[in-house]
């Protein structure tokens, strides 16, 4: 293993490509993404599944996931030189390592999960087969999502600090537009205190901006490749005053418990209009990510003369683009807006603050959003629905999408009785509704946890046990197989179980449906041409449960 020295100055180490075929990207490292970066690359696998992965280094498999963290079938090699890589959206493993899930999913009753190994149970090579390309998990076509960690600390990195040398780029980042964002009553640009885009037609504008007090700026840009029509996000940004460094951004190294802070490095409100990243080239109190390196990132005009800003942008292989502009300091009347008095009690009632400990409490509402949970300040604009004879009124604390950086508990209180209280939980009623817990407390509250504050929140029942259906029975003894639909169309579906004259038998799921299947042959069950008897149990999120039984001939 060769120790190198990148092109953006980072010592990696080389591994060998997983993929036995020229790569191409389509999609690369740190990509701002709705609620988190993109956590390694995306390789192609030409729109198939089943192309063959091999491990990148030497070491040993050390554990396997499936279903989990919209990771799919997935593998992770653990080297010696500190570093783990994950293998990601896989249609099937290597016999050996298949063999090491069966074993746990038996042990567990269980059919996904995380499956931990020892290192001397599945040693691999660097170059060794471990599976081949699928479109399982969140995949939403075949690919190979391939991630690199620190094993100590489990931040992730970028898979081309290692395997750069495996790709040819010779085409610098673009910069599409910039974002002036005044400090509201601090600044103005361009005679104006509100958010302005402006394109780069060219590298260097000839137009003169205008600017007073303190003004940030934003960026839209991409980076590509000559092999591929995709973009991808940018690795170094840098943004000179004067040629003087204010800010830099360079997307190497990201804590996976700080990846949410996607949102407040970008600007999420206005990509939620638009679907356009544009990334704040200085930092909001709140914002710890360790590629951020704010120098002064919110410029203080405040001399009547020309600043000249310049944004350097690099790619992975230190190719290399700059965009000039330069804002005029223009002395400007700047408005210190008083709230009314409404507005003021609003604030008093409604405001999050990044740094302390926020109690927000509405009638049949309480929320507790905890420090180092969001970016900034934020007065929120809560919405009461008041439902007719529902269990609860529906909660909406900000008209738009508001993610955390954490989950926030919150508790609603039942407004009439009902049967049995464990069957309450929260729902999250945004397009498809979704469960949020439900733990319930004296008094008729019931406690669960939220992510988004945007999302309407509510209580709801579940005393109606899962769906188990038999697919395509007839055919189960010709096709070998076991297939059954297992749904719950109220809190989900928490766990099932199969059992063949009494002996657990595991059901694997289908990739997006809500099939499951066993495949009798994979299975410790010996055709003997006779009659079985099969038992399905499954159980929602809110312990009801549900039995099939039937026969079938194997």
């Amino acid at each position: 293993m060769l120790l190198v020295l990148t092109a953006t100055g980072a010592s990696a180490f080389e591994y060998g490509s997983p993929v036995n075929y020229e790569i191409m990207l389509a999609g690369n490292f740190g990509e701002p993404r709705p609620n988190h970066f993109h956590g390694g690359i995306d390789i192609k696998t030409d729109g198939v599944e089943g192309k063959p992965i091999f491990s990148i280094g030497d070491g040993y498999v050390s554990q396997v996931s499936i279903g989990v963290a919209g990771f799919g079938n997935a593998v992770y090699v653990h080297h010696p030189e500190g570093y783990t890589s994950v293998y990601c959206h896989l249609k099937k493993f290597t016999p050996q390592i298949q063999a090491m899930v069966r074993k746990w999913q038996y042990a567990h009753h269980r059919a996904e999960g995380v499956m931990k190994f020892r290192p001397t149970d599945l040693p691999v090579a660097q170059g060794q087969l471990i599976a081949v390309s699928g479109n399982t998990g969140s995949s939403q076509a075949p690919h190979l999502h391939l991630e690199i960690h620190d094993s100590r600390t489990w931040d992730m990195v970028d898979p081309l600090n290692f395997l750069g040398h495996l790709l040819a780029d010779t085409t610098p980042p673009t910069a599409h537009a910039f974002m002036a964002q005044p400090l509201k009553g601090e600044g103005v640009f361009c005679g104006s205190e509100n958010k302005q885009t402006f394109g780069f037609t060219q590298h260097r504008l000839s137009r003169e901006f205008t600017a007073w007090g303190k003004v940030g700026f934003a960026l839209w840009a991409n980076d590509y490749m000559e092999q591929t029509y995709n973009h991808y996000g940018i690795r170094k940004t840098q943004l000179f005053v004067d040629n003087r460094l204010v800010f830099e951004s360079d997307v190497n190294n990201i804590p996976v418990a700080q990846n949410l802070q996607v949102n407040t490095w970008g600007d999420y409100e206005h990509y939620l209009r638009s679907h356009v990243w544009y990334m704040r080239s200085f930092v909001l109190p709140g914002v710890t990510l360790p590629m951020l390196h704010d120098e002064g990132g919110i410029i203080n005009f405040c001399e009547k003369r020309d600043y000249h800003l310049t944004y350097v942008l690099s790619d992975f292989k230190g190719n290399e683009s700059r965009y000039e502009f330069t804002v005029r300091g223009t002395p400007a009347q700047l408005a210190k807006n008083t709230p009314a008095k409404n507005e003021t009690l609003r604030r008093s009632l409604y405001t999050l603050a990044w740094n302390r400990t926020n109690n927000i409490q509405l009638p049949g509402l309480q929320l507790v959003v905890k420090p180092n949970t969001m970016a900034g300040t934020k007065v929120l604009q809560p919405h009461i629905k008041h439902l007719a004879g529902a269990l609860s009124n529906e909660y909406q604390l900000s008209p738009t999408s508001f993610p955390l950086y954490n989950c926030a508990p919150v508790s609603i209180q039942l407004k009439h009785s009902v049967p049995d209280s464990t069957k309450l939980y929260v729902e999250m009623a945004w397009g498809n509704k979704r469960y949020a817990g439900g733990t319930c407390s004296s008094g008729g509250w019931i406690t669960g946890q939220v992510r988004d504050l945007g999302i309407p929140l509510r209580l709801a029942y579940d005393n109606v046990s899962p769906s188990i259906r038999p697919v395509g029975e007839n055919n189960w003894t010709a096709s070998r197989q076991l297939r059954l639909s297992i749904n719950d169309s109220e809190s989900g579906i928490d766990h099932y179980e199969a059992y063949v004259d009494g002996t657990f038998l595991l059901l694997e799921p289908v990739a997006k449906s809500n099939m499951v299947v066993c495949r009798l042959v994979d299975s410790p069950l010996k055709p003997t041409h006779t009659s079985h008897s099969l038992r399905v149990v499954a159980t929602d999120k809110r312990n009801n449960r549900s039995e099939y039984h039937t026969q079938f001939i194997y």
